[in-house]
C-alpha cells in the first residue's frame, strides 16, 4: 500500500497487484474521437445555474455526449445544460450527488456508452484531463481510470482543505487497501462494465469513498492519472465544509455497520 505517489502514475492495479500494460485492451488504442465519441460525461447539478451552461459547451469541445442530472434544482439549471446541448435528466427533488450520478450512470449503460465519464457542474475540471484519462485506462486495459489533483495539481486550494484531503486519502487506503492518492476526486472514467456494476448507495458526499469501496469489493482494474483542479469563489463556496467532511465519514461508518 506505501509507495511515493509519483510512482503509481499511469500504471494499473487489481487490489494491490499491477497489471501489464494492455491487458484486457482488445487490441490497437482507438483514436482519440472514437473514444470520446463512445463515452458519454455525466454532470450532476444542483441550483448550478451560474455555471452549467460553459461547463456543457466546455465539455462538449471534446465528447459530444453530455448528460447532466437535474437533481432538483430551484433555478433553471437544466433549461440552461438543455440550451448547452446536453441531454437533461430530472429529479423532482433533491437527493444528492451521489444519487444523480447513480441516474446518469444508469442512463449511459442503458444507452450502450462504452465508457461513463463522471464530471463536476463546477468548473473544476478539465475535459482535456478527461480524455487523457480515457486513453490511459483504453491503452492499460484498466476498468477504472481515477483523477488525482496529488498527481497533477490544484490550483488556489486552501491549505486546510489539502490537509483535509489527504486524510481522507489515508482513510481510503487503510480502509480499502487501495493505492490511491486522491480520495475525494470527482473526475472519474468508469468501463461500461464497471458502471454497470458499481452501485451507489450514499446519495451525499460521502459517495465518492463509497464508488471506491465499490472498486475494491469487485476487484477492478485501476490507473490513476494526473489532473488540474481549478478551485474558485464560487467552487469553494459549493465544496464540503469541515463540518461537512465529519458528516461524510459518519455516513461511511453506518453503511459499515449495516452491511
Amino acid at each position: 500500500m506505501g509507495g511515493h505517489p509519483d510512482d503509481l502514475d499511469g500504471r494499473a492495479f487489481r487490489g494491490n497487484a499491477e497489471v501489464s500494460p494492455g491487458a484486457g485492451g482488445g487490441g490497437e488504442v482507438m483514436a482519440a474521437s472514437i473514444l470520446n465519441e463512445r463515452a458519454a460525461v455525466v454532470i450532476a447539478a444542483y441550483n448550478e445555474a451560474a455555471m452549467i451552461h460553459g461547463v456543457v459547451v466546455d465539455a462538449m469541445r471534446l465528447f459530444p455526449h453530455v448528460v447532466v442530472v437535474d437533481d432538483g434544482s430551484r433555478d433553471d439549471t437544466g433549461e440552461r445544460a438543455l440550451a448547452a446541448g446536453a441531454t437533461v435528466l430530472t429529479h423532482p427533488i433533491n437527493l444528492g450527488q451521489g444519487a444523480a450520478l447513480q441516474t446518469g450512470i444508469a442512463w449511459a449503460c442503458r444507452a450502450g456508452f462504452d465508457h461513463v465519464v463522471t464530471f463536476d457542474a463546477d468548473g473544476q475540471h478539465r475535459p482535456e484531463d478527461a480524455a487523457e484519462m480515457l486513453r490511459r485506462l483504453h491503452e492499460q486495459g484498466a476498468q477504472v481510470a481515477l483523477g488525482s489533483r496529488f498527481l497533477g495539481s490544484a490550483e488556489n486550494i486552501r491549505a486546510s482543505r489539502r490537509l483535509l484531503l489527504k486524510a481522507a486519502t489515508v482513510f481510503t487506503r487503510i480502509t480499502t487497501g487501495l493505492r490511491v492518492t486522491d480520495a475525494h476526486n470527482g473526475l472519474r472514467v468508469l468501463r461500461s462494465d464497471a458502471a454497470a456494476t458499481i452501485r451507489i448507495r450514499q446519495n451525499r458526499m460521502a459517495h465518492a469513498s463509497e464508488i471506491l469501496e465499490e472498486i475494491a469489493r469487485h476487484g477492478f482494474t485501476y490507473v490513476e492519472a494526473p489532473v488540474i483542479i481549478r478551485y474558485t469563489d464560487y467552487s469553494m463556496a459549493k465544496g464540503q465544509s469541515g463540518f461537512g467532511a465529519f458528516n461524510i465519514l459518519l455516513d461511511l461508518l453506518l453503511a459499515r455497520i449495516r452491511k
